[in-house]
């Protein structure tokens, strides 16, 4: 049976205000997650756009944002199940938790809905081990990022 959720927890040495603004403006999402730029509307039902140069673009549609702490989008970075916009059986959602930590971030990332994909077991099971290992190295990139940036 597919996982349906990866959960990925890391603390960065940067206050929760600075880290709320990297994962919610895109002109950080385009920096530290992307890699070749981001668009957004960052209100629930906006839309979100991250470009990478290898991997091409993904989009998201916001759920919910309650600033400073929580922040959450669907999207659709599949190619299998394929589509633009996240809708119901190509998308998962994200939901990015902050609490403070001493005097830097403690940041959890739970990406759900894998089991409700529309597309074979294995790669259901193949997009749940790619994304697993994107958000380890998508946070320690965060990481980086925000301790070496002043916003």
């Amino acid at each position: 049976m597919v996982q349906d959720h990866i959960e990925h927890e890391t603390v960065i040495d940067a206050p929760v205000e600075r880290v709320w603004t990297l994962i919610t403006e895109a002109e950080h999402l385009g920096r530290w997650f992307g890699d070749a730029g981001a668009d957004g509307d960052l209100r629930p039902g906006g839309g979100l756009v991250v470009r990478w140069t290898e991997h091409g673009v993904s989009r998201a549609r916001v759920v919910a944002v309650d600033p400073p702490t929580g922040f959450s989008y669907r999207w659709a970075p599949f190619k299998d199940p394929g589509g633009d916009e996240p809708v119901e059986g190509n998308s998962t959602l994200v939901e990015f938790t902050l609490a403070p930590e001493g005097d830097g971030t403690r940041l959890r990332v739970v990406e759900s809905g894998f089991s409700s994909l529309a597309t074979s077991a294995e790669q259901r099971a193949r997009n749940h081990a790619s994304n697993t290992r994107g958000w380890e190295l998508e946070t320690e990139e965060l990481r980086e990022y925000a301790e070496s940036v002043g916003v």
